[in-house]
């Protein structure tokens, strides 16, 4: 068996597995992103909010996934008041793409794997920044995540790839 595959779920809505993994990621974002809210633009120069839902919809598929997707910025907000409810939108549709291209991507990779990582990452960057740019026709605050979320787009890809290596342990 290859070092690096890893056994990747699907989980169905009948499952409670999918309801019990969804919350502890949703938890986890929420958490992550309140501690990085206390560096000064930490949300936007880490992009916390969408960390475990990459790794919950690649460790465990797209169902799982888009609860976190869904769930984390409503609960978030609820909770919080943050993310702004005008960035409500498109944070709710990069963080859906984001729990369908990290599933597709690990369902197609069959394991760990940096690139499949990285594709799922670039897939639901660039769509959303399309989408980004059509809800608010200027291409600066769409590309924003490029520019000045960088360094969260870094750590989505290898943070995520070494909580997943951790994951695969247990």
């Amino acid at each position: 068996m290859n070092a690096s595959a890893v056994k990747l779920y699907s989980l169905s809505l009948s499952n409670a597995k999918t309801y019990l993994y969804a919350a502890l990621f949703v938890a986890g974002n929420i958490l992550f992103s309140q501690l990085c809210h206390i560096i000064p633009n930490g949300g936007f120069i880490l992009a916390p909010i969408y960390f475990f839902t990459l790794v919950g919809s690649y460790k465990y598929g797209m169902k799982t996934g888009l609860l976190i997707a869904v769930l984390t910025p409503i609960i978030c907000y609820i909770l919080v008041g943050m993310p702004p409810l005008a960035k409500m939108p498109i944070i709710l549709i990069k963080s859906g793409l984001l729990a369908v291209a990290a599933s597709i991507a690990a369902q197609k990779s069959g394991k760990i794997s940096l690139l499949a990582i990285l594709l799922a990452i670039l897939a639901y960057q660039l769509i959303g920044t399309g989408a980004e740019w059509f809800i608010t026709s200027d291409i600066s605050i769409a590309t924003q995540d490029f520019w000045m979320g960088y360094p969260g787009l870094l750590f989505q890809l290898f943070g995520g790839y070494a909580v997943l290596k951790l994951l695969a342990k247990v």
